[in-house]
């Protein structure tokens, strides 16, 4: 059994073809599809975050809109680039959005992934400290925001308050009991899995990691994931991990399917370069739904994680994407045993 839930970028753009012509068509359309994925038995509505790009940015007012449109499905990011985040203002936010939805933030965070402009985060006031490098503050970024978030307090109170104070030290609020152990941190190598599992964050594993030995993409996901696992152990947290990965899948079920992804999904994997780290990108997957059941028995990664995030083509609109979902949780998981 795995939880299963899409994962949208966001994307808009004035293109032919595109249902999401601007940044407002986005984020309603985002609303709608966490709402019909709910009712259709979907497990999960993430989001991904860039910014000075035409993608989703700042993603709390969604998260807390979708939090209060729906009752059920977890509701995440995958991933929140600390690079650009003041640790303690978004533990506000991440608090306020948690309790609007009544506990089921699931926030995906890291040090982000190659940007739309140089050094971007220095255009939000960041720049790393003597020598760091910017991955190094971006996982200061995060143990701050992880120690706050527990809810413990830090801050002197004033002698003479505006309002009164309950005793000792103040922490941050509003305070969302819980949200700690729903945090979860995106690796691209082993070394940033295991990391996160020493600090107790959940891991999200995407469809791209660091090429550490030139085995394919799906057995490296798999030995990363294991290696994250046994560090958790060793370490000694009292709860058990929960572990994602990402893919695109497309069963193909009807003539819009095949015009869109008929030609298959990348049927290898992919070698390039970010950010001077080689590295190696997982293939997608785009067949009739007997074909697709077999090569999907085969993804080591899939198998190792408990839950699914599935890419989707968000700029085609909420309909189909809907149909794209319904076809996996209907046609493909059953038969894999994920249903």
């Amino acid at each position: 059994m795995k939880k299963i839930g899409f994962l949208s970028f966001g994307h808009w753009s004035a293109e032919q073809g595109s249902q999401t012509r601007t940044a407002q068509d986005v984020l309603l359309q985002s609303i709608e599809l966490a709402v019909a994925a709910e009712e259709l038995g979907a497990d999960g509505a993430y989001f991904r975050v860039h910014h000075f790009a035409r993608q989703l940015g700042s993603p709390f007012p969604l998260l807390a809109a979708v939090g209060a449109r729906t009752s059920r499905i977890e509701i995440g990011t995958a991933v929140i680039d600390m690079r650009y985040e003041n640790p303690l203002y978004m533990a506000e936010d991440a608090g306020a959005a948690d309790l609007i939805s009544q506990g089921r933030l699931q926030l995906g965070i890291s040090r982000g992934s190659p940007e739309q402009v140089i050094d971007g985060w220095r255009h939000f006031g960041y720049q790393p400290a003597e020598g760091e490098t910017d991955a190094d503050m971006a996982r200061r970024h995060a143990e701050v925001f992880l120690n706050v978030i527990q809810g413990h307090g830090f801050a002197k109170p004033n002698p003479r308050p505006m309002f009164p104070n309950p005793p000792g030290l103040l922490r941050l609020e509003p305070h969302s009991p819980g949200l700690r152990d729903r945090i979860w941190w995106g690796a691209s190598s082993n070394a940033t899995a295991q990391w996160a599992a020493t600090l107790g964050m959940n891991l999200q594993s995407s469809t791209l990691k660091d090429d550490e030995n030139g085995k394919p993409f799906h057995v490296q996901q798999a030995e990363q994931i294991r290696a994250y696992r046994e560090t958790w152990a060793e370490v000694g947290h009292e709860r058990a991990p929960r572990v994602s990965v990402s893919r695109s899948i497309f069963p193909l079920l009807d003539d819009r399917d095949r015009m869109y992804f008929g030609r298959g999904g990348k049927e290898s994997d992919q070698i390039g370069m970010i950010d001077q780290t080689r590295a190696i990108f997982g293939r997608g997957y785009a067949a009739e739904p007997d074909r697709l059941i077999e090569e999907l028995r085969g993804d080591e990664g899939i198998a190792e994680a408990d839950t699914l995030l599935l890419t989707i083509p968000n700029q085609l609109g909420v309909d189909y994407n809907i149909h794209v979902l319904e076809g996996i949780l209907k046609h493909v998981a059953p038969a894999l045993g994920w249903r």
